[in-house]
């Protein structure tokens, strides 16, 4: 499998609560791909540099989140929203079991996924996603940059943004800024970074995060039974490595992979050892 374009792989599904946009490639065990949030991302704009890899291995499904790309919105929670939506993803689909990577936000709707519905989920790959700040404050500096361009959207706060997911600044080319901007002002894309990213819902996270229910609420992990690794940049600003540090121990089943000179993009920033690391993992046989 070579040169796989959005193209080519583009489909789209029709649920109860809407229209659904993912991507179909390659053959084999289903390896399914859930990107992180933020203004402009997209399944695609995450993963399309790693699916030509991992499409020689894996029928790989990248799919649009709930109000991202050209997925409609869905009323609830966001994780919740997210959550539903992969689950009637993966039921419409006639898809029994799968592998699951997730970034950033993919990464604590797939560790829910895997908690929830453990006969759903082969093996669990989190990328700078699941987990609580045991060291470094929150809401980070990412956090608060995404904030920023959810209160005033501009051009020069999403690149301000851009240049806090990666370690590497020359990654942020005037065409990716260009590309983010103008998916990021999309009306419906920018109503779903408000809903998440406004001042007062961050606030309300924190607050929640710093309580005893807040804490409480990560027991969850424990009931992940998949096979997992978290992998991670060193240098992240988005979410802070020490984040890694909780999932880490109380997932049963649980590696850890940290990358250094790296952002929060580590499939973008690190794509040939991340694919590298990843792919060992997937394929690997049960101890």
């Amino acid at each position: 499998m070579r040169n796989v374009s959005s193209e080519t792989s583009s489909q789209y599904l029709n649920l109860e609560h809407g229209r659904v946009r993912y991507y179909d490639a390659g053959a084999g065990p289903v390896l399914l791909l859930l990107h992180g949030s933020g203004p402009g991302v997209t399944g695609w704009a995450n993963y399309q540099g790693n699916l030509d890899f991992f499409a020689r291995h894996f029928r790989c499904l990248i799919v649009d989140f709930p109000g991202y790309g050209e997925s409609d919105p869905l009323e609830g929670p966001p994780i919740e929203a997210c959550i539903k939506q992969v689950m009637a993803v993966l039921e419409k689909l006639s898809i029994e079991r799968a592998h699951i990577i997730g970034n950033s936000l993919g990464g604590i709707v797939a560790s829910h996924i895997a908690a929830r519905f453990p006969e759903k989920v082969h093996r669990l790959v989190s990328i700078g996603g699941v987990g609580l700040n045991i060291f470094s404050a929150f809401p980070g500096e990412g956090l608060n940059l995404l904030t920023a361009f959810a209160e005033d959207p501009t051009r020069e706060r999403i690149e301000q943004w851009l240049r806090s997911m990666v370690y590497d600044q020359a990654l942020v080319t005037d065409a990716l800024i260009d590309q983010r901007y103008q998916q990021a002002t999309d009306p419906m894309t920018l109503a779903t970074t408000r809903k998440i990213y406004s001042r007062e819902a961050i606030g309300e996270i924190a607050s929640f995060r710093r309580s005893p229910a807040g804490i409480e609420s990560y027991a969850y992990l424990a009931a992940i039974q998949a096979p997992t690794l978290i992998v991670w940049g060193r240098d992240d600003r988005v979410s802070p490595m020490d984040i890694a540090l909780l999932p880490m121990r109380i997932i049963p089943n649980c590696e850890l992979h940290i990358f250094p000179d790296c952002g929060h993009w580590a499939m973008i920033e690190c794509k040939q050892s991340f694919e590298r690391v990843v792919s060992a993992f997937l394929l690997s046989e049960p101890q």
